[in-house]
């Protein structure tokens, strides 16, 4: 019955409940990377918004979980080429965690990616992020090779859609 009350729709990621989403998925992630709780002169903006234009058709789109009216999770597709789309700034807050929302979201990003045109979805996270790697395991996303690189890549992951 829980899983009634949310609601995910489409939206710009410059709406006010798009960037609080946004940047509480930066403080989640960077604190987690860190061991605490960002102060908050050490928001980067500039990574926050980096890529955010991509998150629009035709390249990407980016979702808007609302439960029970409250904004209470995000997430976004961008597209790599024509076959494959990556998930990104996929994020719940830890509010609204075990209410059935994060496989809604994946759902509704498997979904949106596939309305773009991608036959396969890609992903690469951190090792520490247990939760996000069991919440993927768990929808059908297998290890795959690495197909980037960056700082805070240590596992990718990648699922047929």
């Amino acid at each position: 019955m829980a899983r009634m009350t949310w609601i995910f729709s489409p939206e710009r990621v410059d709406t006010p409940d798009a960037t609080a989403l946004r940047r509480d998925y930066f403080g989640d992630v960077a604190g987690r990377y860190y061991g605490r709780v960002l102060a908050e002169d050490e928001y980067d903006e500039e990574m926050i918004d980096e890529g955010l234009d991509l998150l629009a058709a035709p390249t990407g789109a980016f979702l808007v979980g609302r439960h029970e009216g409250k904004p209470a999770a995000c997430g976004g597709v961008v597209l790599l080429d024509a076959e494959r789309a990556e998930l990104t700034r996929v994020f719940i807050r830890p509010a609204f965690r075990g209410t059935g929302g994060a496989g809604l979201l994946l759902d509704g990003l498997e979904d949106a990616a596939r309305a773009l045109g991608a036959r396969r979805m890609v992903l690469n996270t951190r090792l520490d992020l247990v939760e996000a790697r069991a919440l993927y395991v768990r929808h059908g996303y297998a290890e795959i090779p690495a197909y980037c690189t960056g700082p805070y890549m240590e596992i990718w992951y990648g699922k047929e859609l």
